[in-house]
């Protein structure tokens, strides 16, 4: 094994002093420059003025530390570049509030462009049998594509409460760099490992300005830019072994966000909304609507994506069966969170966010005498609803 361990973690301890400094930076640019979500629908967890500019701390973190450690790789290269101009596009639309098929189609293109700079997905590991299944021409092409914008969204779609969109990506990139560690020079993850590492350093550094309660955002710009570079970087790698440590191991350690965004599309589809049309039926919602506050929301997400972290790396050494022991604690875990007392399955009805306004600009019903007020803005995080000077365990 070449790589050092000095050299890791130099490449993460730089990525992290970065973002630790640049956060409180990209709150005053942001703040200038008139960058902030001002929460306009109950879908919103925060109830003031937010900056939305921190994803350039995530930015700045990654990109300085790869242009020290690991800019000889022409690949990494490539990603940089693609993720610059994801980034580019994501505070674009922070500033500008582009339409999602704007997004769309710039996002397309730019996956379409590291296509042709070479970063694709060729062929999967054949399981019924020996060697793999390698990709025609537009196969491959359609893939690589659906890919890299599926979990370039996949993120964004997540980043719904303080703090969740960082550490789940955090805890992503991790469990892949410690999965590209092991595979080492043999299956050419060195350079993997080091841009994950940088990822994940960076993220965590962003965390203290962004976990409960939050000082900023990162804004559609660090979202994008988690997501592509996860996206990305899962196939950078000249792998001569299988794609089960580029694709796979990324999808059971982004298990939780991706089932979460195709739960979302699924429920859209059958309320016969736009399929990005915002709603309050995301697995963060539901834990908050539960009873939850926002910071053991947080945590409980963190858990079972750390579970399912640890799944992945089981899955990259074929420890299957150990795998899927892991993977039926982390769903039990979600079926126990997820379900009332009287352990209903949550429906795939969500509140459509102008019905719920419409309903709250109506004159309110007379409640029950002696009933308190439940407080939905993340403040309960130890379980009490308040009401004047009262508070009654939920």
């Amino acid at each position: 094994m070449s790589l050092g361990s000095s050299t890791i973690w130099l490449t993460f301890g730089l990525a992290f002093i970065v973002a630790l400094i640049m956060t409180p930076v990209s709150i005053k640019i942001a703040h200038k420059v008139g960058a902030l979500d001002i929460p306009k629908d109950q879908r919103r967890m925060h109830k003031k003025a937010m900056p939305l500019l921190g994803g350039m701390a995530i930015f700045l973190g990654t990109m300085i530390a790869l242009l020290v450690f690991d800019i000889v790789n022409k690949r990494i290269r490539f990603a940089m570049l693609g993720g610059t101009l994801m980034y580019i596009l994501g505070v674009v639309d922070d500033l500008k509030d582009l339409k999602a098929s704007v997004k769309f189609t710039c996002q397309t293109a730019i996956a379409v462009l590291m296509y042709v700079l070479g970063l694709r997905i060729t062929f999967i590991s054949n399981y019924f049998g020996t060697g793999h299944l390698n990709f025609g021409a537009i196969s491959c092409f359609v893939i690589t594509v659906l890919w890299i914008v599926g979990i370039t969204n996949t993120i964004n779609l997540i980043d719904g409460l303080d703090g969740l969109a960082a550490g789940i990506s955090a805890i992503a990139a991790l469990c892949i760099a410690y999965v590209a560690y092991i595979h080492g020079t043999i299956n050419g993850m060195v350079p993997v490992c080091l841009a994950m590492m940088a990822l994940a350093g960076a993220c965590i550094g962003f965390l203290p300005y962004n976990f409960y309660p939050a000082k900023t955002f990162m804004g559609d710009g660090g979202a994008l830019f988690l997501g592509f570079m996860i996206a990305i970087l899962s196939v950078v790698g000249p792998l001569k072994r299988s794609t089960m440590v580029a694709v796979i191991v990324p999808v059971v350690a982004l298990a939780i966000p991706i089932f979460d965004t195709s739960f979302a599309i699924l429920r859209r589809v059958v309320n016969r909304q736009h399929i990005m049309q915002a709603d309050k039926g995301h697995l963060h919602h539901r834990l908050i609507a539960s009873g939850y506050g926002q910071r053991r929301a947080v945590i409980m997400m963190y858990g079972i994506s750390a579970i399912m972290g640890m799944s992945a790396v089981l899955v990259s050494r074929e420890l299957y069966k150990d795998a899927f022991i892991l993977f039926l604690i982390a769903f039990g875990y979600l079926y126990v969170f997820l379900t009332d007392p009287s352990h209903k399955m949550p429906t795939i009805k969500a509140v459509r966010i102008t019905d719920e306004d419409e309903r709250e600009n109506a004159a309110p019903e007379e409640e029950a005498p002696g009933t308190a007020q439940a407080i939905d803005d993340g403040n309960a995080d130890d379980g009490i609803q308040q009401e004047g000077t009262e508070q009654k365990a939920v």
